[in-house]
């Protein structure tokens, strides 16, 4: 089988090729300034051996995403799934022999870095039996291999680094052939780009890594201006899967083309000074701020204790006994639990409620129970503090029978955390999104994100929780003992 494909041509209109079996052996590296061209050269090279090898790219702006409009291969978002399962998504590629596009655009900087690490070292971890060829296409290599720490931390550094690393020196073996692109060899680990031995270099401006370039292409340091002079898809090539010797490459057409397409000049809008306020500033200069609603009249304490004896007066006769009391039946017990549900709707109305101690809580809860006409307080302390744990969680008739397992997995819990835990096992049951840290710390009664943290952390250690999250920040809770899970959120 030919394993040969155009590239591009030389100066002279030669058609120029790479031998992609001498590329699985030696691997390739390209570097050149933003606009250089990297993007389209990697993209020709992907379409032209796509019928040849299985490829594998690690795509950090999701610039490679078009090739499954055209091509067999997988597009792979990786902000949608969790460690777990890019790694065994990694080794079923290995398997499969799938052609994918593993996209990171959606992640940050550290969580692409994190992701990459984790993908490539389950392709290259793989069991022997599933050693197949593949090209390993890393865009901005410098993001994944730097040659400096950043603004990451050290460990994610490291673990990207390191996979990088493995790809590049111990990745032949297993049939794994590296192909990185980076805007600037300064930034890249040395360790990772020396393990290349092809070498396509567009323009770069920096000396010193003109110099870099021109070491790696066996050039003088005087004829490593010419690089500076390369035109936007025009490249300097060596190596075995190349040339013999440096040659000049003019990259050939692609049939698909990135989403976000380039970024040309346009005309300009032609819209009046005027008109342009209007549409950017209208609907804001419309929404005016109401007015804060008048302070009370100050009430003199003389005046504010008269009216509370006034009041006295009215509700109670000289025994200090209501008089409508004697006349008034006592409610009947369902009566009783809907007015306690009717209470604790009203305090949950009030959003300050979720941060005040429980001694006012009472308190507020007992005034509440008179306004509804109850007799007595039908809660204690406890029972109340309870009951208003689960109200905080949605669960207002805690008696109810499908509530019975969740109030059974809670009983490892402290009371105080009751709510927290019966807002997501709620949530878990209905199969709807995992509550946000806000709803959680008011459940908590807290504002800090910290102690929510801190409380989840508590409840998985009590087996009460399983918290998972995705590359994409998303996070879901499953109840072990309810065999449920939140949606990711």
């Amino acid at each position: 089988m030919d394993s040969s494909i155009e590239i591009g041509t030389e100066g002279a209109g030669r058609a120029v090729h790479i031998n992609v079996q001498e590329l699985l052996a030696t691997r390739l590296l390209v570097q050149g300034n933003s606009g250089s061209g990297k993007s389209h050269l990697l993209r020709r090279l992907l379409e032209e051996s796509a019928e040849l090898v299985q490829q594998v790219v690690i795509d950090p702006e999701g610039d490679f995403v078009t090739l499954a409009d055209t091509y067999s291969h997988v597009v792979v978002n990786a902000g949608d799934y969790n460690e777990r399962e890019i790694a065994a998504m990694g080794a079923r590629i290995r398997e499969h022999r799938a052609s994918v596009v593993l996209s990171l655009d959606t992640l940050d900087i550290e969580a692409q870095m994190g992701c990459a690490a984790v993908f490539l070292n389950a392709l290259f971890d793989a069991p022997r039996e599933h050693w197949f060829p593949a090209l390993v296409v890393v865009d901005e290599a410098q993001m994944f291999a730097p040659s400096a720490s950043g603004d990451v931390s050290d460990a994610v550094r490291r673990a990207s680094l390191s996979a990088m690393t493995n790809l590049m020196c111990r990745g032949r073996k297993r049939g794994l052939a590296g192909v990185i692109a980076t805007q600037r060899l300064a930034k890249l680990a040395k360790n990772v780009a020396a393990e290349a031995s092809n070498f396509l270099m567009g323009r770069t401006f920096l000396d010193i890594d003109m110099a870099r370039a021109a070491d790696l292409l066996g050039m003088e340091r005087r004829q490593a201006e010419q690089i500076r002079e390369l035109e936007r898809g025009s490249f300097l090539g060596l190596g075995p899967a190349i040339s013999r010797r440096p040659i000049s490459v003019k990259i050939g057409a692609t049939r698909t083309a990135t989403r976000m397409g380039t970024h040309g000049l346009m005309p300009m809008p032609d819209a009046e000074p005027q008109d342009m306020r209007t549409m950017l500033f209208a609907e804001l200069e419309t929404q005016v701020k109401p007015p804060p609603p008048p302070a009370p009249a100050p009430v003199a304490p003389d005046e504010l204790i008269r009216r509370f004896a006034e009041q006295a007066a009215t509700d109670h006769g000289d025994d200090g006994a209501s008089d409508n009391d004697a006349d008034t039946p006592e409610i009947d017990m369902p009566d009783i639990d809907g007015a306690i549900i009717t209470v604790l709707e009203d305090m949950l109305a009030d959003p300050g409620n979720a941060f005040h101690p429980e001694s006012f809580l009472y308190q507020d809860f007992s005034v509440r129970c008179r306004m509804q006409r109850l007799a007595r307080v039908p809660l204690d302390l406890t029972q109340f503090r309870r009951r208003f744990a689960f109200a905080k969680g949605g669960i207002f008739e805690p008696a109810q029978p499908e509530w019975q397992e969740l109030i059974g997995a809670a009983g490892r819990l402290p009371d105080d955390m009751l709510a927290p835990f019966t807002l997501i096992a709620r949530a878990a049951m209905e199969g709807s999104a995992c509550p946000d840290d806000d709803a959680l710390a008011r459940a908590y009664g807290t504002s800090s994100s910290g102690r929510v943290r801190r409380l989840l952390e508590y409840m998985e250690k009590q087996g009460a929780i399983v918290v998972r999250s995705d590359f994409g920040g998303r996070r879901s809770i499953g109840i072990p003992a309810l065999g449920v899970s939140t949606e990711a959120e």
